[in-house]
C-alpha cells in the first residue's frame, strides 16, 4: 500500500509550520505510524527539532537532490521511534542556483519520494518560508498540501498568495495536488482577533479546516531547544494535547477517505 505524501506548506515564516511538522509527524510515530520527515529548509529547523545536529551531517537532502548520494544514506533516525528524517542545513540554500540549468528541476524530490513511498506510512515535508524552487519540488511530490496559518490580521493574504501557486503546480506539474486542509496555529482565545480569523477563512474559503486548533503554548515553543518534539518534552501540555488531537483527525479523516474530500482548485 502506497503511503500519504503531505507538504506542510506557506510561505509566510512564523506561522508554527515547522512546530506542526515536527509535533504532527512525532503524534503519528508515536501511534504506532511509520513515518518519514523530510527538511527542504534550510534553516534546517526541523532537522535539530527533532535531534540531529544539522551542522555535522554527512548526507542531506541537498546531496540528495544533486544526485551525491543514495536516498538510504540520507534517512536517519530521530529521538522517536517509528520517526525517520531526511535532514537539511544550510547547505541546501545553494541548491536553487544549481538546479536552475536542470532539466525537470521541480522534480528532483518527487524522484527521490517515489522510491520510498512503499515504505512509510506518512511522509511530511517541511516547506521554507518562501514560494521558491524548494517549495515547488514539495508541491510537486506531495499528494496534498497542509497549511499552518496563524491567527493574526495578514493571515487571508498569505493564504490567497499560496493558493494561486497550487492552483499553477496543479496546472503545470502536479495534477492530483490536493488541500488537505488548514490548521490554525497560535491560537488566543482571549482576542476577538483570532476568533475573527478563523471565522473568516471558515466563511471565505471554500477548503477544509481541521477541527483541532493549536494554542499559544510556552512550552511548546521551549521543545525545538531541546531537540525533541512537545510529546517528550511535556507531555502534560496543552501543545502536546493539541498535537495529539490533530494526529487523531489526521488518522481519522484517512480512514474516511479524506483525500477524496479535499478540494481540488479550479
Amino acid at each position: 500500500m502506497l503511503g500519504r505524501i503531505i507538504a506542510v506548506a506557506n510561505q509566510k515564516g512564523g506561522v508554527g509550520k515547522t512546530t506542526t511538522n515536527i509535533n504532527l509527524s512525532a503524534c503519528l510515530a508515536q501511534a504506532g505510524k511509520k513515518i518519514l520527515a523530510v527538511d527542504m529548509d534550510p534553516q534546517g529547523n526541523c532537522t535539530s527539532g527533532l535531534g540531529l545536529d544539522k551542522n555535522n551531517l554527512q548526507c542531506t537532502v541537498y546531496d540528495l537532490l544533486l544526485g551525491q548520494c543514495y536516498t538510504e544514506d540520507a534517512i536517519f533516525d530521530t529521538c522517536v521511534e517509528n520517526l525517520y528524517i531526511i535532514p537539511a542545513n544550510i547547505d541546501l540554500s545553494g541548491a536553487e542556483v544549481e538546479l536552475i540549468n536542470r532539466e525537470h528541476r521541480e522534480y528532483m524530490l518527487k524522484s527521490v519520494l517515489d522510491d520510498s513511498k512503499y515504505l512509510y506510512d506518512y511522509t511530511f515535508i517541511d516547506c521554507p518560508p518562501s514560494l521558491n524552487i524548494l517549495t515547488i519540488n514539495a508541491l510537486t511530490a506531495a499528494d496534498t498540501i497542509l497549511i499552518p496559518i496563524q491567527c493574526e490580521y495578514y493571515a487571508l493574504e498569505g493564504l490567497t498568495q499560496l493558493l494561486r501557486t497550487v492552483e499553477l503546480v496543479q496546472r503545470r506539474l502536479n495534477p492530483y495536488l490536493k488541500v488537505e486542509g488548514i490548521v490554525f496555529t497560535m491560537f488566543d482565545a482571549r482576542t476577538n482577533l483570532s476568533m475573527q480569523v478563523v471565522d473568516e477563512v471558515k466563511r471565505n474559503m471554500k477548503i477544509n479546516v481541521f477541527h483541532t486548533v493549536i494554542p499559544r503554548n510556552v512550552r511548546l515553543s521551549e521543545a525545538p531547544s531541546h531537540g525533541v518534539p512537545i510529546t517528550l518534552y511535556d507531555e502534560r501540555s496543552k501543545g502536546a494535547e493539541s498535537y495529539t488531537a490533530l494526529a487523531q483527525e489526521v488518522l481519522s479523516g484517512w480512514n474516511a477517505d479524506i483525500h477524496l474530500q479535499g478540494k481540488k482548485l479550479n
